[in-house]
């Protein structure tokens, strides 16, 4: 992991020429950059907002302090668009956003959604998913017990929790539910991460579908083996998690080729696990040495021990690679983003 790290890091290493990196580094001394996260504090993007935050000025010409600034709203669609639409096209604002808000943007079905996603100035993502799993986490003591059980009409709905319309655990159990029949059903409207896990405690829900990497730094309770809670499903994975060899993924209960092709399109944005972009038009300088400064942050050996201590997942995606993807995202066959449309 950390020669890949290091690999991606040097990528960018050429970039920059010896009179740009100073202009850069002017620029940045004695500035802040502003670090806007879509959500509150303690879910699973604030976490790695934060880690990101502590090291990535060390690695951009100038070494800039980084703020962190919660921006919570719409399932973090408000940030999306803050960055995009009313943030200095600077370079001293860089923010992280939930992962379908490329899809959001592709789709262009919420006419709230104000950015196109193939514009943003890309920096990466942390977390490309290959270590983790967006898992369907349910209690123990409720009627579904396992996949089966989910696939079985005659069975009560397993009732899972959701923040925002739009939100990326919504959008998948819309999916799931309508791809695969699976029987769920959604309450959405809880403020964000922390409250989901809070009502899944409290009764008030039997479920939510989540990463693993967030699981395991903000409610790692729920992964020993005498929790009250148990994995059912997997997502975003092409094949089963090493910790869950038991646990289906959705592409194999998929009851055909099209839904299987509809799971796989859905899943395009867990490559970008945790995307970090800029605004737009950057300064081509500023912009490669936030880009170079990004995996260069997600290489440093302390960075990783961190990482490691918060049980996140670091196999970084740079910002080549996430255009190449959210390029990708956006030339899907029309009937089937048309199809993901009509589901949201």
């Amino acid at each position: 992991m950390l020669m890949r790290c290091a690999a991606l890091a040097l990528a960018f290493t050429a970039t920059l020429t010896p009179a740009k990196a100073e202009a850069v580094a002017d620029f940045y001394k004695g500035k802040n950059i502003q670090l806007v996260v879509g959500y509150g504090p303690g879910g699973g993007y604030d976490i790695y907002a934060r880690l990101i935050g502590r090291f990535i000025g060390k690695h951009v010409s100038g070494s800039p302090n980084v703020v962190v600034q919660n921006m919570p709203g719409a399932g973090s669609l408000r940030a999306a668009n803050y960055i995009y639409v009313q943030a200095p096209r600077d370079g001293t604002v860089i923010g992280t956003f939930a992962r379908n808000m490329p899809l959001m943007g592709v789709l262009k079905d919420n006419p709230n959604v104000q950015f196109d996603p193939r514009k943003y100035t890309w920096l990466g993502s942390p977390s490309s998913g290959g270590n983790d799993a967006y898992l369907l986490f349910a209690r123990k003591d409720s009627a579904i017990k396992n996949s089966k059980d989910l696939l079985n009409k005659d069975m009560p709905a397993l009732v899972l929790g959701g923040t925002a319309e739009g939100a990326t655990g919504n959008d998948i159990t819309i999916l799931l539910k309508d791809a695969l029949g699976l029987n769920l059903k959604m309450i959405a409207g809880y403020p964000d991460s922390g409250a989901l896990f809070m009502a899944a405690d409290r009764k008030e829900i039997d479920g939510r579908f989540v990463g693993l990497s967030a699981v395991s730094s903000s409610k790692p309770e729920w992964l020993k083996p005498d929790s009250q809670m148990q994995v059912l499903l997997q997502f975003a994975r092409t094949t089963r998690h090493k910790n869950y060899p038991n646990v289906p993924t959705a592409r194999e209960i998929a009851p055909n080729d099209r839904a299987r092709a509809l799971v796989e399109l859905a899943e395009i944005p867990y490559s970008l696990s945790r995307p970090f972009v800029a605004p737009p038009e950057l300064p081509a300088d500023r912009a490669a040495a936030l880009q170079k400064g990004f995996l260069d942050a997600n290489a440093d050996p302390e960075y990783l021990v961190e990482a490691e201590k918060l049980g996140v997942d670091v196999s970084p995606v740079g910002a080549k690679e996430a255009q190449i993807m959210i390029d990708k995202l956006a030339a899907a066959p029309a009937d089937l983003l048309e199809y993901i449309k009509k589901l949201q």
